[in-house]
């Protein structure tokens, strides 16, 4: 773990969770030299990164693609309706709103995809992965990541008002793989949009993550949950499924063999449609975009918006937002083949 980001030990404001006994000030100054990455920062990603920056954790990267919308605001408790009008990326919104609430965190935002070109330089250098995304394929390159590295991480998800959660430890815990031996098909389960989400739920979850990841990174590994918890708040029902024998009884192509399929590009898509967002993720690897000069070339064909951050182009009763990597979203429509048309018309990609 780093050095301390309090420059001292400073830890008065503290204080009531340091009197907690099995985690105490020794905890503290070790949350203190930690360092973690948050992937996504929706619902999840927005609690998670709350809890873990008002506890004290020395330095967190958020990693998100995405932008802030007025449909997020009911459930992504760190946004408001300003950030929202200004479409402001999730990760920057959060690091502004985060740094006001505790100074001593280094805030990271990164405005990127999650993807097998990024995964690895965004673990670089922590003590925990947590999950805050909406989809299996970015858990399943997580998860190969998180054992390749050796780096303890935390899986969460939510949909209605429904959530699980379990906590991997590389070489002492069963892997997601394990759990989970192949990624669901495209389009065979509901999600945000099809089965809505009930706020409640998603702070219920992203507790249970943060006080994993607060045991991890406070040296009291022997506290972790070995359970798969979930919980289902409309009915009032919390179900836990042990999983201590879950490595044993595996033949895990990932943690006990080696096999990282999805950070070798074998698995994984390069389009996606966004959770509850009618819109699609189409990737361009290897692409580095001027903002300034498609903007000009855009202009004729439709109402354009220039940001430091993405650029935004209103045509054919669809939105695109293309952002320097090459990464647009193409907004308006669910339909893969149709995003990549438009970018295709639109953007010679």
């Amino acid at each position: 773990m780093g050095e301390l980001a309090t420059g001292g030990d400073d830890l008065q404001r503290y204080v009531r969770q340091m009197r907690y006994g099995p985690f105490g000030s020794e905890g503290q100054r070790r949350l203190a030299r930690s360092r973690v990455l948050i992937c996504g920062c929706g619902a999840l990603g927005n609690m998670l990164a709350q809890l873990l920056v008002r506890a004290g954790v020395g330095y967190v990267r958020i990693v998100d693609r995405d932008l802030v919308d007025l449909t997020n605001i009911h459930r992504q408790l760190l946004f408001d309706e300003q950030d929202a009008a200004a479409s402001l990326p999730k990760a920057i919104a959060a690091a502004e709103h985060l740094r006001r609430i505790n100074s001593q965190v280094r805030i990271e935002p990164v405005v990127a995809d999650i993807n097998k070109s990024t995964i690895l330089s965004f673990c670089e250098g922590v003590d925990c992965i947590l999950d805050g995304t909406d989809n299996f394929e970015t858990r399943f390159l997580i998860n190969e990541a998180a054992i390749r590295l050796g780096i303890p991480w935390v899986y969460g998800g939510c949909l209605g008002a429904e959530g699980q959660t379990m906590t991997i430890l590389p070489g002492q815990t069963g892997c997601f793989r394990c759990l989970l031996p192949s990624c669901p098909p495209a389009g065979s389960l509901p999600t945000c949009e099809t089965a809505g989400i009930l706020p409640p739920v998603v702070g219920v979850i992203a507790s249970l993550e943060a006080i994993e990841a607060m045991k991890i990174l406070s040296g009291h590994l022997e506290a972790v949950s070995p359970y798969l918890t979930v919980v289902e708040l409309w009915e009032g029902r919390i179900r836990q499924i042990d999983l201590r024998h879950l490595r044993q009884q595996a033949d895990c192509p990932t943690c006990q063999r080696g096999q990282f399929p999805w950070l070798a590009g074998q698995e994984g898509s390069q389009a996606a449609v966004l959770c509850g967002r009618n819109t699609v993720q189409v990737l361009h690897p290897g692409v580095r975009i001027c903002l300034e000069e498609l903007a000009e070339r855009l202009k004729p064909l439709g109402q354009v918006q220039q940001t430091p951050y993405f650029l935004r182009l209103q045509a054919e009763g669809h939105q695109l937002t293309v952002f320097p990597d090459g990464r647009t979203l193409v907004q308006g429509t669910s339909d893969i083949s149709t995003a990549k048309t438009l970018c295709a018309k639109y953007l010679g990609l």
